[in-house]
């Protein structure tokens, strides 16, 4: 578990745009089964996290279709919230950072690590956009 004063400054590049902090496993699968689209974004103190997957979420935000509820759980903090996550992420393997959108409950688009590693936000946004122009 990392101390809460190290990840407070990563909790809150996705909180000041807009995402909600999920704690428990219970209110992650409430958020994810509610109607409509929900980008859950599993963040990390990784520096693909930093560098790529928490600027490219937000990037993907400006965009004219947009997720109904924008979520997030800290690998290596959030521990139910994010084995909750990862379980509905099925059958994807579990990897952090990833992001994964879900449309009234069901999983319709996946980003694991090795499609954030190595790539520029702008392609992560981008990415992401296609996904809420298909699913928004």
């Amino acid at each position: 578990m990392y101390p809460e004063e190290l990840v407070k400054p990563m909790r809150a590049e996705l909180t000041d745009a807009g995402f909600k902090e999920i704690f428990s496993a219970d209110a992650v699968k409430n958020e994810i089964t509610k109607e409509g689209t929900t980008l859950v974004v599993v963040n990390s103190v990784c520096g693909c996290a930093a560098r790529n997957a928490r600027p490219g979420a937000k990037m993907s935000l400006d965009n004219a279709k947009t997720p109904s509820n924008l979520i997030t759980v800290f690998a290596g903090v959030d521990k139910d919230a994010v084995d909750e996550a990862r379980s509905l992420m099925f059958p994807f393997p579990p990897s952090s950072p990833s992001m994964a959108l879900f449309k009234n409950g069901e999983l319709v688009h996946m980003l694991e690590r090795h499609h954030i590693e190595g790539r520029p936000a702008e392609m992560i946004a981008e990415n992401l956009k296609d996904a809420y122009d298909e699913f928004c």
